[in-house]
């Protein structure tokens, strides 16, 4: 099973900046698309971004264009979310995910390794 593993969630200001990382030492990312979703209380997940394999191609949800950064380092394992200007509507559980193959998807079912989940809450 995979086991992907989330940190950084935290509570902090309306216009900061937050980053979120995720890897695991039983998980192996370096040959999969991975990416983040989240879900609000009330909400449905929402996509929020996601990078191939390479990292040459990446894509992210349209309320936070602009604003987050996805990336990820292969060596290391571990994918990165950098959040900036953070408005309080970024406020939810935030979620690694792993694809199926190198390629991202915009979709829950293109991601059938899930983590456990972050906290982010942001306050106005």
């Amino acid at each position: 099973q995979v086991r992907l593993v989330e940190s950084g969630g935290r509570s902090v200001q309306a216009g900061d900046s937050l980053e979120l990382s995720c890897g695991g030492p039983e998980v192996t990312i370096s040959d999969y698309a991975v990416g983040w979703f989240r879900q609000a209380p009330g909400k449905e997940r929402e996509f929020v971004a996601s990078i191939n394999a390479m990292s040459s191609s990446s894509a992210l949800g349209d309320s936070v264009k602009g604003r987050f950064t996805i990336s990820r380092d292969n060596a290391k394992n571990t994918v990165f979310l950098l959040m900036t200007n953070l408005i309080p509507e970024a406020t939810a559980v935030y979620y690694c995910v792993r694809s199926r193959d190198r390629t991202w998807s915009l979709r829950v079912p293109g991601y059938p390794s899930w983590g456990q989940g972050t906290q982010v809450t942001v306050s106005s």
